[in-house]
Order: structure tokens, then sequence, then C-alpha cells
């Protein structure tokens, strides 16, 4: 049975709340705890690295847990409702440091908060992502809701993208530490209000009943399953290049672009980046697919990404200060990064059927584990790059200090760390997807139709 206008529309809200709670995250607590706390740069780097490791262990065995889970709510439904109340809590008080802490109190409180958010924030997204196999029978109904899906998560990473800072200064009056507190209030609610229409309105309808996984089956079906390891090492790649611009470039506007409207400049910028990544996900996708496979989009996205990099670095070092040319560079990476986002989805979630006949097992939970996994280990590898750039580079609140001592290396850092980093692991991605995966569309097709046949004959 096709899923309704109604479900979609749910599933979708879902998306755009989360991921506007993990953008939040993701770009913002390096600066939060950093730039406006006070917390050494290379602390933070190595917090956000550790809460990632530690992901590396609870990751999949959040998702043999949701595996083994069964309720008359079904088994992603109940971890999705309170990994969401558990994870906006959590994100209010990651942005809501107590005043009194300083110094080394200060430290472990973010170390603390962090750890519980990449938790927390795992028991709700292992079970959102792992629906989508569990709603459709593979083929176009897959790909619809995996882009609608990406679509919606891309609007709640845009919105946050363009909203943040003035929201802050807003909210908070001109004090950041406020606007942030309030702002993060603000997301907890509207995450938790959307997720519950999302668990409401879906139910599951095609999951496969199979054995829950132990430990051991998980990894080997992980390790055997060469597709899904070849686009989870490409979320890496392409996630930790873009977090390292996304990380940084709040530093490039205020240090190295500079003068007295940087905050104006870099509102605009982010309000222009956000709608171009919609805009790439809701329209010039389903644009293009109708004219080129998945697979070919993905690799023109990588070589506009690669393009757009090249660009901004060649303005970098132009000094130029005018912000509508950095439009051009800004238009190739966002539109790029929202193709990317939307795909990745749709190449890993169509390892599930592959899996399954190759491994006799459908593991939806534990291939889509490693997804939240892997993005928050490209988040945490990103934000480390970051803060040693940040602690190298010595950038400080004198923005004129930091503009002059660009010769001497202080900018030149920043601006290296910001394009060469990510082109480099664009690069890489390119050569590594191209060699390893398998999964074209009539490759997507037969397995879809072997899996059925499998099924079918199982139920006689």
């Amino acid at each position: 049975m096709k899923l309704t206008g109604k479900e979609k529309a749910a599933y979708g809200l879902g998306a755009v709340g989360k991921d506007m709670v993990y953008m939040l995250s993701a770009s913002y607590v390096l600066y939060y705890y950093q730039d406006i706390l006070g917390v050494s740069a290379i602390a933070m780097g190595i917090i956000l690295m550790v809460a990632r490791v530690f992901d590396a262990f609870n990751d999949p065995i959040m998702g043999i847990i949701v595996a083994k889970t069964r309720t008359r709510w079904g088994k992603f439904r109940p971890w999705l409702l309170i990994g969401t109340l558990l994870n906006a809590v959590i994100l209010y008080l990651m942005f809501a440091a107590p005043p009194a802490l300083s110094g080394s109190g200060l430290v472990a409180y973010a170390a603390i908060a962090y750890v519980l958010w990449g938790v927390t924030y795992t028991m709700m997204d292992i079970p959102y992502w792992s629906m989508i196999p569990a709603f459709t029978e593979g083929g176009k109904e897959r790909e619809g809701l995996s882009t609608l899906a990406r679509s919606c998560a891309g609007v709640g990473s845009a919105l946050i993208t363009i909203v943040t800072m003035k929201c802050v200064y807003v909210l908070g009056q001109g004090n950041e530490r406020q606007g942030f507190r309030l702002l993060a209030l603000i997301i907890a609610v509207l995450f938790v209000v959307f997720i519950t229409i999302t668990c409401v309105t879906i139910k599951e309808k095609s999951t496969a009943d199979v054995d829950s996984p132990s430990i051991r089956q998980m990894f080997s079906a992980l390790l055997h399953n060469d597709q899904a390891m070849a686009v989870v090492v490409t979320i890496v790649l392409i996630n930790c290049s873009i977090y390292i611009t996304s990380n940084l470039v709040i530093y490039f506007f205020k240090y190295d672009f500079g003068g007295a409207n940087w905050y104006d400049s870099y509102t605009l910028f982010n309000m222009f980046g956000g709608a171009i990544q919609i805009l790439s996900m809701m329209l010039l996708f389903p644009l293009l697919r109708k004219w080129l496979s998945s697979v070919k989009i993905f690799f023109v996205s990588l070589g506009m990404a690669v393009l757009g990099y090249a660009i901004l670095l060649v303005f970098m070092f132009k000094n130029m200060t005018n912000i509508y040319l950095l439009f051009i560079p800004g238009f190739l990476i966002f539109a790029a990064f929202g193709f990317q986002t939307v795909l990745t989805t749709v190449f890993l979630a169509n390892t599930v059927d592959y899996g399954e006949l190759k491994n006799q097992r459908r593991d939806e939970s534990v291939i889509f584990s490693m997804q939240t996994f892997v993005v928050k280990l490209a988040s945490g590898v990103a934000a480390l790059i970051a803060s040693v750039c940040l602690a190298v580079c010595k950038l400080s609140d004198d923005t004129s200090k930091a503009v002059s001592a660009a010769g001497q290396g202080s900018v030149l850092g920043l601006r290296f760390t910001m394009t060469v980093i990510p082109i480099i692991g664009l690069a890489a991605t390119f050569f590594i997807f191209r060699k390893r995966y398998k999964l074209t569309e009539e490759k997507v097709a037969e397995i879809a139709a072997q899996v059925k046949a499998k099924r079918e004959r199982e139920a006689e």
C-alpha cells in the first residue's frame, strides 16, 4: 500500500525538526563555547572528537536495541519519541551553561552535555531513518521518500543556517550567551512538536520479521555489505568537508572578511546559501533527475563543490569585500551539498535490500545506525580540525589585528583550512565512490525484484 500524502508530510516534518537540532549543535557548539564562553579551542576539539569515538560504540548498540524492540506501536516510534524528548532537554542545557561555571568546571560541563546530546540524538535518529526501508518496497517509492525526507532535513538545516545569528542577536538583545539559550529553547520545543506529529501519523508497514542480530552478527553484516561500507565512507568524507567550512565560516566573516558590518554580511550569505540548499533539493534535484541518473548527479555535485571551493580560495586572496561575489562559490557549494544530502540517503537505503539478498538478513536499523554514527564522526573530525586551525591561527576578538596579521599566516591558515582540505576530501570521495559503488538503478531494480520473490517464497 502506497504512502499517503499525510504520512509523507508528517515524516518530512520530523526531518525538519531533527535537523534543526543537529545543525544548531554541529555548526555553533564550537563557537558558543570557544568564542563566547572562552573555552580553549583545543579543549573543545578534543571534547567533540572524543564524543564521536564514544558514539562508535553507542550508535551500533542503539541499532541493535531498535532491532530487538517489539511493542504494539512498532519498534521505531517508541524510541523516536523517547529520544526526541531527552535530546530536546539536553540541547537546551548544552546552550544554557550556568554563568557561575568557569575553567575546568565549564570544560567538564561542555563535555558531559555534548556526550549526552550525542547519545540521545542517536536514540531518535536511528529509528527515524530506519523507517525508510520499513515503509517502502524499493524503487521509486523509496527514492521518493528518501528525497522528501532529506529535502525536509535540508530545510531544517538551512533554516538554522539562515536565522541563528540574527535570532541570537534579537533574542539576547546583543548578549550572544542569552540569545543562544533562548534560541535553543525555541528549537527544542519545535523539535518535540514536529516529531510528535510524525509518531502519531506514521505506522510501520513493510519491515521484515527477522531475528534481532547479535553484536557479532551486526558487525559481520556490515563488513560483508561492501556497498553499505562504500556509502559510509562517502558520507564521512562529504560531511567532514562541509562541516569544516560550516564551523569556520563565521570566523571567516568575523576575522577575515571583517569590517564593522561583518555580522550583516554573514547573515546575508547564510540566507542565500540556505535558500540555494533548499532549492537544490526540492527543485533542482527533481529537475535533473528527469535526465540524469542519481549516480551521475552525484558526480556532477562533487565537481560543483570542488569548483566552488577553488573560486572561494581565489576570492579570499584577492581580499575582496563584496559580499555578492561570494554568492558565486556559495551557489556551487550549497547546491552541491543539497544534492549530496538527498543522494547519500538514497544510496544507503538501496544497500538494505542488497544486504538482505547477500547476507540473508534485513538489517535496516544496523545499516542506518552507521549513517548516524558517520555523520557525527564527520562533525567531530571537522570540529577538531577547525579547533586546531583556530588555536594555530590565534585569531582574537580584535578583528583589525586578525586582518593585519594575514601576511604572517593568521588568516592565511583559516583560508586554506576552509577550502583546500574540503577539496582534498571531495576529490577522495570521487575516486572511492566511482571504484566501489555498484548499485546502479538497473541493479537496484533487479535486487528489489529478487527480494520480493524471496519473500513470496518464504511466505508460502
